[in-house]
């Protein structure tokens, strides 16, 4: 990890996380507020999901201006902010693709129109995903709080309220991982790629994030002083570091991933090495028979 600059390279991420998120939210506000007014407030709904990972003053920071932009929308702006938005958006898949090529030891062989091509539909599959799996647990508790009026029964209702609830979280876990996997088969420019839903480097990059994501919501719940640090900045900060762990928990995952593949790709070698020796040393027909004679 040290070797491949994993904490410098996950620093960058952060960087372009944070660069990509807020014209994301112009963008996507722009367009919600002229479909209909109401139709920001659904997406800042969904938003909500978000404070399970998102340190809730950032998150805070991250509502406020989303909330900004969608009342301020105009025609202008969406047109702008779609441009900024996918651009930038692109920018920091970008980013992903340069990193874990490093990870990887690949040299990109990628022209840098298709290279961003790739990121920017990358970059649109991603947010349908994450925009997925934050619906499904909208949809979640709003069907759970639906049994809870319509059934009568209260073991019957508590029962299909966890089942529902347990459900969304499942749909909304499957399409995290869903998410990494996209991520570690397209950004990487490996010559022969191999689909796998769950890799181990995904599973300990998943296990990674929601660790790391609760365990700096218990710091700042206990320890919250970047007020005083940073002032006003604090909440920019807060996120710029949950964009870090963010970051480097993918790349992490992508380092695993590349040990063992590496690993594999070893073992084959000296496989194919000792059939080669044992050919060697096995007599051929006429060396016998020269042998013989």
């Amino acid at each position: 990890m040290i070797e491949d600059r994993v904490f410098g390279h996950a620093a960058e991420l952060g960087f372009y996380f944070l660069f990509a998120l807020f014209p994301t939210l112009l963008c996507a506000g722009s367009i919600l507020g002229l479909a209909a007014r109401s139709a920001y407030q659904f997406y800042d709904k969904l938003l909500d999901y978000l404070a399970v990972v998102i340190p809730t003053s950032a998150l805070g920071t991250v509502l406020s201006t989303f909330n900004q932009t969608a009342a301020a929308a105009t025609t202008g702006r969406v047109t702008y902010g779609l441009i900024a938005a996918v651009w930038s958006a692109s920018v920091g898949i970008s980013a992903i693709q340069d990193t874990l090529n490093a990870v990887y030891k690949i040299q990109d062989s990628r022209s840098f129109i298709v290279a961003r091509i790739q990121a920017i539909g990358l970059t649109i599959l991603l947010t349908a995903v994450v925009s997925l799996g934050l619906g499904s647990m909208l949809l979640g508790d709003y069907f759970a709080r639906l049994a809870e009026l319509r059934i009568p029964d209260l073991l019957l209702r508590s029962a299909t309220e966890h089942a529902i609830r347990l459900t969304s979280w499942m749909i909304a876990s499957v399409l995290l991982a869903l998410t990494f996997a996209f991520l570690y088969y397209w950004a990487p420019d490996c010559k022969t790629r191999r689909w796998h839903w769950l890799t181990p480097g995904g599973a300990v990059g998943i296990a990674g994030w929601l660790l790391a994501s609760l365990a700096f919501r218990i710091y700042l719940h206990f320890f919250n002083n970047y007020t005083v640090t940073y002032g006003s900045l604090g909440a920019v900060i807060i996120l710029l570091m949950w964009f870090y762990i963010t970051g480097l928990m993918l790349l992490v995952g992508a380092e695993i991933n590349s040990q063992i593949e590496a690993a594999a790709a070893e073992g084959v070698l000296r496989q194919q090495g000792a059939r080669t020796d044992s050919a060697k040393l096995v007599p051929s027909p006429q060396q016998r028979a020269e042998a013989g004679s």
